[in-house]
């Protein structure tokens, strides 16, 4: 079933997102997607309508960042283990990695385990994120292989060389390593008959096509050349696909859509890694797009005062 239900009298039930905390992470890893969730709202005009409710698990009570910040949990890693089928959105921050992969400590069996839930039963749409130098732990967890992955642009090699490592250890494919804002891995805008016709992504031909007309339409006073698609050099190709909380709920819920789910890396679990520090922002916009509406996700940059700054989804880019 979908963490988003519409009740009785039209109230809908916030998505359920997961943090981990673990010694010496980066606050703002945390910080940042916290922000964005807790500013989402279906209705940007009754604030009854938010769209996320936002837990922390932890080893301990209180967790350190590596600013020196105290975060609290609301439970330890052992209740959250038996609480993940109720998760729809797993966030791990990066920052202080080392002794957590040489401990081989949590939040790495969590993780596993959320990866594994999704494999055992698709019908439900999780989504695994990790911000910053958190993509080391889906690495360590082995759930990058065959997938395309991003991290703090200072641990791009270092995530090379553990995919490398871990894909040995394996025998499984290696991770394309990128250095991108944020990358997607099994995106869901799957909703219209026709899935190439896709209103939020680009292929990279068709961005880089997108990215020259718009250069060339800046300096010419000639109207604004067509889309290959039918669209102006600055819109979206055209689409019957729909977004957001309806959405979600209707992948959730049709057959094919659990099916091909199921054909899916990791039984459709969708993978999303971020670059450096406050690209999780961007990650959770992205996430808040995805769930619930662009709309929504954009009035959430303007209140937090952010620029949206797009990153890749695999076979695309965002625009």
């Amino acid at each position: 079933m979908s963490a988003i239900v519409e009740e009785p009298d039209g109230a809908v039930e916030p998505v359920k997102v997961l943090i981990t905390l673990h010694e010496g992470m980066d606050a703002m890893d945390v910080v940042g997607p916290l922000e964005v969730f807790s500013w989402a709202q279906h209705d940007k005009q009754n604030p009854e309508t938010k769209a996320f409710r936002v837990v922390f698990a932890a080893a301990n009570e209180h967790t350190t960042s590596a600013q020196g910040a105290s975060f609290r949990a609301h439970m330890t890693f052992e209740d959250a283990m038996k609480r993940l089928p109720e998760i729809d959105v797993l966030v791990v921050p990066g920052g202080g990695t080392d002794q957590v992969l040489k401990a081989k400590g949590q939040p790495l069996p969590l993780i596993k385990h959320f990866a594994e839930l999704q494999k055992k039963n698709p019908n439900r749409e999780r989504t695994l994120m990790s911000v910053c130098t958190g993509s080391m732990f889906l690495a360590e967890a082995g759930l990058l292989a065959g997938l395309s992955a991003t991290t703090h642009p200072d641990f791009i090699t270092k995530l090379e060389i553990l995919c490398s490592s871990v894909s040995l250890r394996d025998m499984a494919e290696r991770c394309d390593v990128v250095e991108q804002r944020y990358v997607v891995n099994n995106l869901r805008f799957d909703l219209g008959e026709d899935e190439d016709q896709n209103p939020y992504i680009m292929t990279r031909k068709e961005y880089k096509d997108h990215k020259r007309r718009k250069s060339s339409s800046m300096s010419a006073t000639s109207p604004i050349e067509e889309h290959p698609n039918g669209s102006g050099s600055g819109g979206r190709r055209p689409s019957s696909a729909r977004k957001g909380s309806m959405s979600w709920k209707q992948s959730n819920n049709r057959r094919e859509s659990v099916l091909k789910r199921m054909n899916l890396r990791l039984g459709g679990l969708r993978v999303v890694t971020t670059g450096g520090v406050t690209a999780g922002i961007d990650g959770a916009l992205y996430m808040v797009g995805a769930l619930v509406s662009d709309d929504a996700a954009d009035e959430v940059a303007r209140v937090m005062c952010h620029k949206w700054n797009k990153g890749m989804v695999v076979d695309g880019t965002d625009v």
